[in-house]
């Protein structure tokens, strides 16, 4: 009798841990009873999770970048296709309050420091230390730009719109009412769509949705499930190959010449060069002229025979 006890108990135990497994995040490990997920973000440092939605993306970005520091895959299978890029800045190892969000002043672990948007994007030139970010500001506006695999029939561009919404709504258990825009160019085989909340929103995150998506795209998906963003419309799936993501913010960011890259500065310094010496020139070349002109004019009466 205690040896069948001791099974039932044992198959039990197997059902509880399969499971207790994290949807959202496949990197995450899952156990005890309730289940509790959790993720190493740095050395003995684990990050508990609520794998009942969207991992937020600062406690991702730790997971990778403490992942890519110990030699482990963050990146399987690398780029997908010779098209896919990353984000200009790359991923860097954040602050993160208790709750996921970003903190307003980011530093990467260096002193080099700079502010961000709720999305994790840098939105100010960077400096030392002693800068400061007085907030955090809201992404309230995200455009992607979705480029689609050549397909084998048309594509309805009426019909687009509410794919493309169900898909987002379905994959990423996200609100496919802030779907706001969908514009698509058949030719080129561009999707633009817009999400949008309400300025003052706060309850709505676009940047946990946008940058699962970014992952579907660019190089394998977050989810335990490696399915990809594919939307369908009429019954024809849509796998996408390329994605360009852009924030816009409550307030707008705050970049100087210091965003430029040296190359662009490089340019503008030479054409303003260019520019003051074209100038000079043509102040020299005035200047001489001016001075055969009076020549000309002195020359003769220089010429006089005071003798005669």
């Amino acid at each position: 009798m205690k040896i069948w006890i001791a099974l039932l108990l044992a198959t039990f135990a197997v059902g509880a841990s399969a499971q207790c497994t994290c949807e959202t995040f496949k990197w995450a490990t899952c156990d005890g009873t309730p289940c509790q997920c959790s993720v190493m973000v740095g050395t003995g440092e684990k990050q508990n999770l609520n794998c009942s939605k969207l991992i937020p993306k600062c406690f991702l970005m730790k997971a990778e970048m403490y992942r890519a520091r110990n030699g482990l895959s963050t990146r399987t299978g690398g780029k997908p296709v010779k098209t896919a890029f990353v984000d200009n800045d790359g991923i860097y190892d954040p602050d993160c309050e208790t709750t996921g969000a970003f903190r307003a002043k980011q530093c990467n672990n260096t002193k080099e420091c700079w502010c961000v948007n709720s999305a994790g994007v840098r939105r100010t030139d960077k400096g030392d230390e002693s800068l400061r970010c007085e907030k955090l500001v809201e992404t309230y506006w995200v455009r992607l730009e979705l480029k689609h695999k050549p397909v084998n029939n048309a594509v309805d561009a009426a019909k687009l719109q509410a794919a493309i919404g169900t898909a987002i709504q379905n994959r990423y258990s996200f609100d496919k009412t802030l779907v706001k825009e969908v514009e698509y160019d058949p030719e080129a085989r561009l999707i633009v769509v817009d999400v949008q909340k309400e300025k003052g929103d706060r309850k709505a995150d676009l940047s946990r949705m946008a940058y699962y998506m970014e992952k579907d795209v660019k190089v394998l998906p977050l989810f335990k499930d490696q399915a990809k963003f594919e939307p369908s419309v009429d019954g024809q799936k849509l796998e996408m190959e390329e994605i360009l993501v852009y924030y816009v913010d409550e307030e707008a960011p705050t970049f100087t010449m210091k965003r430029l890259t040296g190359g662009v500065i490089a340019v503008i310094v030479v054409v303003i060069l260019a520019v003051a010496a074209g100038l000079l020139v043509l102040y020299l070349t005035r200047r001489r002229e001016r001075g055969y002109s009076k020549a000309e004019v002195s020359g003769p009466i220089g010429l006089i025979d005071l003798s005669a």
